[in-house]
């Protein structure tokens, strides 16, 4: 739009302007300085990157180096804030305090966004916001530079830039700090560790220039601070009045930093979400130091507040989920629908209920009891069948043996199989082993019409012996022929009673 161009174009001349200046210092006698680019003084673009990297948190090595060299070139505080005593900073200041005169439920946007004087104005003080913020980075840095000849411990006991410059003014060049009044800057601990160590301090007196340029820097940095909170405030008021959906997804800082980077609020609803994520993306000059801890492709949304607040490995998925919503959320503002942002609100619920569930620690497995044992002895099956199946498996007498040793004495070894197995007490036991116990009442009985067919003569030769099975378990050798007399025997007691030689006829029975 055209705005934005002519601020652009403004910038850039005054970018001119400083490079020109410094020049024309470097042609009356100035030493020439290594980095053209640092010796002629920051640029706005610079400086705003810096601000940015400020208020997302996320200040690196690289950063720190730039300040470096910025603090170590400049003669004065005012060389490198330009911002501190510009009349574009004090118009705009102006501007908001008019603005803010009337209250934000009075005001009614009507037509285009783009042409509301308030929307101009918050476009203009988001880019001074982060203009002021890295100034505020790089003035603290001046201050702590020339104040650590006084008081080098105080950088390490007070961090916050704002109550270290208040503490510098408090303090001065006092050699006494029990009577310097810290009440209302810093805690009571804080101020009972710093007049402790500023009375044992390795710092020297200032001179008179080194100390004007001390509050110089100290009251430029509290200016600065100032006029930041005062702009983040208006921002922060008239974002739900520009955009209500965009800042109940984002916030009013975020919602406003990605209509500037995208040039409107028209604009950024014609870009997708996959776009709307990398929005603000600030690019950094190699400098030759590691890039493994810089982050890539992380933009405004990246380091909003709703994806710092989810650990470190859902960022990614937040800042997918969020600008989903996001773009969502600036189509309905850009026709002016839902002006109360009850829809940004309710996406806002919707990822907030999403984050809730990926956070949510995982079920526990209910840990079963074990069930109650069985009392009593198991019912096991029992009976001659049972029995009679069991007794080829059970252990013979030899077995047993093998498996016993006697206390004090050695085995016998013997080669099994290309196994050497011991012996146990096999042959140590004096006497037979005792045959096998045969259970009477578990014998096979055999039917007694069977009976004679078991018991029936069979032919032999004479002289040689042959196997019988009997109901006894096994079996065992029988002799045939002993059968075999006993029925000759009878056969021949029989004949030699009735007809035998010797016996007489006894004649015939008389009839009676």
């Amino acid at each position: 739009m055209a705005f934005d161009d002519d601020l652009l174009a403004e910038l850039d001349e005054l970018g001119d302007d400083v490079a020109d200046e410094s020049m024309d210092a470097g042609d009356a006698g100035a030493p020439a300085q290594p980095n053209e680019h640092v010796a002629a003084g920051p640029t706005s673009a610079d400086i705003s990157a810096l601000g940015e990297a400020s208020n997302s948190g996320r200040i690196d090595e690289e950063h720190e180096a730039f300040i470096g060299q910025v603090v170590s070139t400049a003669a004065s505080v005012f060389s490198i804030a330009q911002h501190a005593q510009s009349s574009e900073l004090s118009a705009l200041l102006d501007e908001i305090a008019q603005s803010q005169a009337v209250p934000a439920e009075h005001k009614k946007i009507i037509g285009r966004v783009e042409d509301d004087p308030d929307y101009k104005l918050v476009l203009r003080a988001n880019e001074m916001s982060a203009a002021v913020a890295g100034e505020i980075l790089v003035v603290h840095r001046f201050l702590l530079d020339h104040y650590k000849t006084r008081f080098p411990e105080l950088e390490t006991l007070v961090r916050s830039p704002v109550d270290y410059a208040r503490t510098v003014k408090a303090i001065g060049d006092a050699a006494d700090l029990s009577r310097v009044g810290l009440a209302g800057i810093l805690p009571n601990a804080t101020q009972m560790v710093v007049t402790v160590t500023g009375s044992t301090t390795s710092g020297r007196q200032l001179a008179a220039d080194e100390l004007q340029r001390v509050d110089e820097a100290a009251d430029c940095l509290l200016g600065l601070s100032q006029a930041k909170h005062s702009i983040v405030g208006f921002i922060e008021t008239r974002m739900p009045l520009i955009a209500p959906n965009v800042t109940a997804v984002v916030g009013a800082s975020t919602a406003a930093q990605l209509i500037v980077e995208a040039g409107g609020i028209t604009a950024l609803s014609k870009i997708p979400a996959c776009n709307i994520q990398v929005l603000g993306k600030s690019q950094h000059t190699a400098v030759g130091l590691s890039s493994l801890t810089s982050k890539r492709h992380a933009g405004a949304i990246y380091y909003s507040d709703a994806v710092r607040s989810v650990p470190e490995d859902f960022r990614d998925k937040m800042v997918r989920k969020l600008s989903a919503k996001c773009a969502l959320a600036v189509r309905i503002d850009s026709q002016h629908e839902a002006r109360d942002g009850a829809l940004g609100q309710r996406f806002r619920a919707e990822l907030d209920a999403q984050v809730e569930k990926l956070l949510e620690a995982a079920p526990v497995n209910a840990v079963k009891p074990l069930p109650v044992p069985d009392e009593g002895p198991k019912r096991r099956r029992g009976g001659r069948k049972v029995r009679k199946a069991k007794e080829p498996y059970m252990a013979t007498e030899l077995q047993k043996q093998r498996d016993r040793l006697q206390f004090g004495q050695f085995q016998e070894e013997v080669v099994v199989m290309d196994e050497m197995e011991g012996a146990g007490m096999l042959g140590q036991s004096a006497g037979r082993i005792r045959a096998t116990q045969l259970n009477n009442r578990a014998k096979a009985k055999v039917a007694k019409k069977y009976e004679k067919y078991m018991k029936a003569p069979r032919s032999v030769v004479p002289g040689t012996a042959s196997l019988a099975f009997t109901p006894v378990q096994g079996f065992e050798l029988a002799n045939p022929q002993s059968s075999d007399a006993h029925v000759n025997k009878k056969a021949k007691t029989t004949d030699s009673r009735y007809f035998a030689s010797s016996t007489p006829f006894l004649g015939k029975r008389d009839a009676k």
